[in-house]
């Protein structure tokens, strides 16, 4: 008998012929064996990485942000880089877990767990380098539009910086309800099959009572819509915000209309690179090979080679701008940019930003994981560049010339970065030990997706 499919142009989404019983083994396994030797060290490396980090921030809150290495001109640098940079690796999360979702994408179901992980832990990361640049953190409840006693003294609520605390804040909070609403199903598969009874009574307290009947079935699904909706806003509204505290300013090479689209786009740009590099360490460590699939890979690669085209077209909008204006200290800025002393930082934004993701055009590339995670580190890095580059080359040389001076961060700065590295890859591990990384209950509605059907025989 001739091969039968449902659909001879599809390519089946997880390989191996599972089963659900087997879905179900294969991705709460994690859960129920010893960490192993690898785990351990990559763990002991974290929590030593977040340790530096704890004992540099606690440094510059008791000494002050004197410790950071800013001066009269640059007075925005290393932290707010690193405040960007980590916000816009939580924007791929939300974008493979809502706006995929609305657009009915199945594909994301292998990924949409640890993408959604991902950007809570790095919204937590990002988080931190505004209250300490506040100075006196322990008097951040006061951006806060609380009742209080002190009369008028209100915060302004026509600051960008405002807008961020409340963009941040909810941007947090829905992403951390859709990934735990999503968790639901999942906690209370993982009471039945784990063997520690203290984690079965965790999962269990956790799960909230699932008991997988069709009247909770048809709430949760109705609950996930509800969220998926309220986040997807947030993709574009969270990043154009940011982008308006540079936009908003008078400094040459900031206040331009390009920059909500721009940080957007470049913000999905470096969530998906830091995407694929930990779902390429992850199913190769975790044995999850069957279910993130070169297809799954080969996707993301197109979404971050379209992202790194918008970014691309966005860099030469920019230098274009400049000469169209005829504005010489437009002009400057970027001159200073490409010629200046900060020119190395220039050229190695461009090559691993877009010249670097250009082989992503190539199908062989796409679905070679060993090269799709040194693009993905490539672009991480590049991207981490670009915000240095629009902030700090941007501010060190002003319209006054006495008064330019160049930038050096301290080691206080260094350590903190490292320690954000360290905060974030601790968490990231505790959740691969702890919960399942795979969406149990959204694998088994695709498994069929391409399945040849029952009774057919090749």
């Amino acid at each position: 008998m001739s091969e039968k499919h449902f659909s001879v142009l599809r390519v089946p989404l997880v390989d191996g012929d599972k089963d659900c019983r087997q879905v179900t083994r294969d991705i709460c396994a994690p859960l129920q064996v010893g960490p192993t030797r690898l785990w351990y060290i990559s763990f002991a490396a974290a929590v030593t990485a977040l340790l530096i980090g704890v004992t540099a921030v606690t440094d510059q809150i008791w000494t002050g942000i004197g410790t950071w290495g800013l001066n009269k001109t640059v007075g925005w640098s290393w932290d707010i880089t690193n405040f960007v940079f980590w916000v816009g690796i939580g924007h791929a999360g939300t974008l493979i877990s809502a706006i995929l979702f609305l657009f009915r994408q199945h594909w994301r179901t292998s990924i949409n767990r640890s993408a959604e992980a991902m950007t809570i832990f790095a919204v937590m990361c990002a988080g931190v380098f505004p209250v300490i640049h506040m100075g006196r953190p322990w008097l951040a409840y006061w951006v806060l539009p609380y009742p209080n006693p002190m009369g008028p003294l209100w915060v302004n609520f026509r600051s960008p910086l405002l807008w961020d605390v409340f963009a941040i804040s909810t941007y947090f909070t829905i992403s951390l309800t859709f990934w735990y609403v999503g968790l639901l199903p999942d906690l209370a598969t993982a009471a039945r099959e784990v063997a520690e009874p203290w984690r079965r009574r965790l999962y269990s307290w956790l799960s909230l009572g699932w008991d997988g009947s069709q009247r909770t079935w048809s709430h949760y699904e109705k609950l996930y819509l509800l969220l998926a909706g309220l986040a997807t806003p947030l993709v574009f509204s969270v990043h154009t915000i940011v982008s308006f505290d540079f936009a908003t300013s008078i400094v040459p090479g900031w206040h331009t209309t390009i920059f909500p689209p721009y940080f957007v786009c470049g913000a999905i740009f470096s969530g998906f690179a830091m995407v694929l590099s930990l779902m390429l360490i992850a199913r190769r460590v975790m044995n999850f090979e069957d279910y993130i699939t070169l297809r799954h890979i080969d996707a993301m690669c197109k979404i971050t080679l379209l992202t790194s085209l918008i970014v691309a077209l966005a860099y030469s909008t920019e230098l274009f701008t400049a000469w169209y204006s005829v504005n010489p200290y437009e002009r400057f800025a970027f001159l200073n940019r490409i010629e200046g002393p900060y020119h190395w930082f220039y050229l190695v934004m461009m090559t691993c930003n877009v010249a670097v993701p250009q082989a992503l055009w190539s199908k062989r590339v796409r679905t070679t994981p060993w090269v799709v995670f040194l693009i993905s580190i490539a672009i991480n890095i590049g991207m981490w560049l670009e915000r240095f580059v629009i902030i700090t080359v941007s501010l060190h040389r002003d319209f006054l010339p006495s008064s330019w001076t160049m930038y050096h961060p301290t080691y206080i700065e260094i350590a903190t970065f490292i320690g954000s590295f360290g905060l974030f890859f601790t968490c990231f591990l505790l959740f691969c030990r702890l919960l399942p990384m795979i969406a149990i209950s959204e694998i088994k509605g695709v498994l069929h997706h391409a399945r040849r059907a029952p009774g057919d025989e090749s």
